[in-house]
């Protein structure tokens, strides 16, 4: 029996443009998700999150649903178009939504836990200047999240400023796989600096406003990297591709400076850091409260004399998701122990972490997904050994509550402790969420 601390907050997390739908109702207007999803050939079989899980108007069965699970917070994100759906036009009906949707969650003791931004820009601001690429992204970012603290900070006590910034601008502005689908470099860090800065600006208006009994933190994803074999070559591709997807990241919150090795590496590419303005670094290092960590993988790579990053991925031996990615609970527990060594001694919490799998309801009207138990099982087994090293981590919410809108992925895949069945919107409990049931209940696993 594997015990937890008292207080361990056991939670489940979802986002707005993945399970809301109403995108068209009480003021929204489009995102660079409405566009990108509608753009032949973007995501699965054209899927879009026009209706996804219908939550808009099922949040309170929603929400008895995580009572039923017994969890402890609930993380959701706001969709900044439904706030701000022109610029500098606040629109009160889609605060409205979020006000109803935290009072259901109060009244159920469950603990509200808001993501600002998980990417659903407005397409109005990606009009003006790419999104991102515009500096004065930051400025429409900060009103906006000063509305959010002034309408709900003193009934929301934990608060993320970004959800994966990697993915908001390496994945969608230099790889293309994301919204706006650009595939330039120079984009994605220009793009990732500027989030990094809306990050700390938000932090420093959130400051300002003296909120009491509420915190803000950044939520990173993190894939420790791991050299294929022992050769100097190999460690030097786990370095780059460490700086690519950690390092890059993290390095100007908690030092106050971007990884030299990347800088040098980067600027073959990219060019001049002109976009790097005087005292930005100082406003993105500001100090935060907690650290929001999503695992999921790990990667393993040797060298590549041929590719940007000098390194290509190697798969690994262990089983793998029906993402393709490997899994390695080893891995997570090698992270934490890493970002409490080298970076910070915060709160931290595991802000996602869960597996797509096949899933499909039995004739006893169930769904039997052990391989997801297992995952999260094992998953929460390294991070219960690193809280009994003495490590200061405070929570962990599953990815996801329910199955959803899986970006360019459509409906193609499950990462939901709860199955949505999207012809009727019939919500079914998995085994998963059964057992996460028990295991909130006995704070505690086998």
């Amino acid at each position: 029996m594997i015990k937890f601390p008292k207080d361990f907050l056991w939670g489940t997390a979802t986002s707005s443009y993945q399970i809301e739908g109403a995108v068209n109702e009480d003021g929204r207007t489009p995102s660079i998700w409405d566009t990108f999803s509608k753009t032949e050939g973007k995501t699965y079989n054209g899927h879009t999150g026009d209706v996804a899980c219908d939550h808009y108007h099922r949040y309170k069965e929603d929400v008895e649903i995580l009572k039923e699970i017994g969890v402890k917070a609930y993380r959701f994100s706001i969709a900044w178009p439904r706030i701000f759906p022109e610029e500098g036009k606040y629109n009160s009906k889609g605060m409205d939504f979020y006000k109803r949707l935290v009072d259901e969650l109060l009244k159920k003791d469950i603990m509200p836990t808001a993501t600002i931004y998980h990417w659903d820009l407005p397409q109005w601001a990606y009009d003006k200047g790419g999104g991102w690429l515009n500096r004065d992204s930051v400025k429409w970012y900060v009103e906006y999240a000063t509305k959010l603290f002034e309408e709900l900070g003193d009934v929301i006590p934990l608060w993320i400023t970004h959800n994966e910034p990697w993915c908001a601008s390496i994945l969608s502005y230099g790889i293309g796989e994301h919204a706006p689908g650009h595939k330039n470099y120079r984009e994605a860090l220009i793009a990732a600096h500027h989030i990094l800065l809306s990050h700390g600006e938000a932090v420093k208006a959130f400051r300002e406003m003296n909120i009491k009994g509420s915190k803000i933190g950044i939520t990173l994803n993190l894939t420790p990297a791991y050299p294929a074999s022992e050769k100097e070559e190999d460690k030097l591709a786990a370095q780059y591709a460490d700086g690519f997807s950690n390092r890059w990241f993290l390095d100007p919150i908690f030092k106050g400076n971007y990884p030299e090795d990347m800088v040098e590496l980067y600027s073959k590419i990219i060019g001049e850091f002109d976009f790097i303005k005087e005292g930005d670094l100082e406003t993105i290092s500001v100090p935060i409260d907690f650290l929001g960590v999503n695992y999921y993988t790990r990667s393993i790579v040797k060298y590549d004399e041929d590719s940007m990053l000098k390194a290509e991925n190697v798969p690994g031996p262990g089983k793998r998701t029906e993402m393709g990615w490997e899994i390695s609970p080893e891995s997570l527990y090698d992270l934490l122990k890493r970002l409490d060594r080298e970076y910070t001694k915060l709160p931290m919490y595991i802000t996602e972490n869960g597996a797509a799998f096949k899933d499909d309801v039995t004739e006893d009207g169930r769904v039997h997904d052990d391989e997801r138990i297992e995952y999260i099982k094992e998953h929460l087994k390294a991070a219960a050994k690193f809280i009994g090293e003495g490590g200061n981590l405070k929570g962990y919410f599953v990815w996801s509550l329910m199955d959803n809108f899986e970006w360019a992925h459509g409906y193609s895949k499950r990462f939901g402790i709860v199955y949505v069945d999207y012809e009727t919107q019939k919500r079914i409990l998995k085994d998963s969420a059964l057992w996460y049931k028990e295991v909130i209940q006995k704070n505690s696993i086998e």
